[in-house]
């Protein structure tokens, strides 16, 4: 099986979500389910086929989400150290043609949100950069063009 790199807080956030779906959502659906029985007849009874639907959903994500807990691999960013880049830190980049300075924080596939700028280790930014040190230049292929970032600061908190 193989692991599934996450922050603490990450892991906290998927923890919450498993706790929702479990405790909340899926009783939820099963009333309403129920309700939706009561109506009567099965065949044309959309809201009884939505909450089936939903309840596949819900059931669906309650698997995936406890597989990555077991194979989670938590990484206490504040134990780590070093000059380069890796999974968990965080990383300012100056865009040489703007020089307008962007800074992510490196973290697992299903925390990434970059409008909360959370780049995701998998993502070609992330992995052009891990391994790299401060003043470092990256070059990287973009739907518009080739991009160029030099390395500003790297910071592991």
């Amino acid at each position: 099986m193989e692991k599934v790199h996450m922050t603490p807080q990450g892991y906290k956030a998927m923890e919450e979500e498993l706790k929702n779906l479990k405790f909340v959502e899926r009783p939820g659906i099963i009333n309403a389910i129920a309700e939706a029985r009561a109506l009567g007849d099965l065949s044309e009874n959309a809201e009884y086929h939505y909450a089936k639907d939903k309840q596949g959903f819900i059931e669906g994500r309650i698997r995936e989400l406890e597989s990555k807990l077991s194979r989670a691999e938590v990484i206490d960013i504040t134990k780590l150290t070093g000059n380069t880049v890796k999974f968990g830190s965080t990383v300012t980049i100056c865009d040489e043609s703007t020089n307008e300075e962007i800074t992510y924080k490196i973290v697992g596939i299903d925390e990434a949100d970059i409008s909360k700028k959370l780049l995701s280790v998998d993502s070609p930014l992330a992995r052009t950069l891990i391994g790299k040190e401060r003043g470092d230049e990256i070059k990287l292929n973009t739907p518009s063009g080739l991009k160029e970032y030099e390395i500003l600061e790297i910071k592991y908190i």
